[in-house]
């Protein structure tokens, strides 16, 4: 059997049994979001929130870009207000590691803290103020020697709509175009 199908069927049969490890005194795995502070962005511009996420101990959770098309990629989905723009969300590297139930196949993860960057624009037009965005961090946690089933974490955030900064440049006093001596 070729070594991701292998994989993949590995994941497929311990994946019910972490369910059923999920009892009392067992540790589950977690994926939590630090509060995120109000960021300001000029409307009409693009503006950068950084997102601060933190895998429980002795967890991992696949990467973005998992290298097996078998393995649940990590992924943010969001919502905006109408009028406001969410771009491209930047995902960092993950850690290619290996594991016991696949010891041949390197696996691209997230562990402990890992951070994403979401662009968000709000169109010219935007009246200034505070908005909320909605949405959810979809993740598949794995311990060293099983996966969970997939979950969703709530993410939530505001970002601060202001107006243009108007910038008055000042003007060099005229000069006289005759050369001077």
């Amino acid at each position: 059997m070729h070594s991701v199908a292998k994989l993949a069927a590995c994941l497929l049969l311990l994946a019910p049994l972490a369910s059923a490890q999920d009892s009392p005194g067992r540790r589950t795995p977690s994926v939590t979001l630090a509060p995120v502070p109000i960021t300001a962005i000029t409307r009409g511009k693009p503006g950068t929130v950084e997102l601060q996420f933190r895998v429980s101990s002795g967890f991992h959770i696949n990467s973005n870009s998992p290298k097996s098309e078998f393995l649940i990629p990590t992924s943010l989905k969001l919502n905006a207000p109408t009028d406001i723009v969410v771009g491209k969300v930047t995902y960092p590297a993950g850690v290619d590691r290996s594991f016991p139930f696949a010891p041949d196949e390197k696996i691209s993860v997230y562990g402990g803290d890992f951070a994403l960057a979401v662009v968000i624009r709000p169109l010219a037009h935007v009246v200034p103020g505070k908005y909320a965005l909605h949405g959810q961090l979809k993740y598949q946690a794995c311990d060293n020697a099983a996966c969970y089933p997939p979950k969703q974490l709530p993410v939530d955030f505001e970002v601060k709509v202001e107006k243009a900064k108007v910038v008055v440049h000042k003007k060099n006093p005229a000069q006289s175009p005759h050369a001077h001596n």
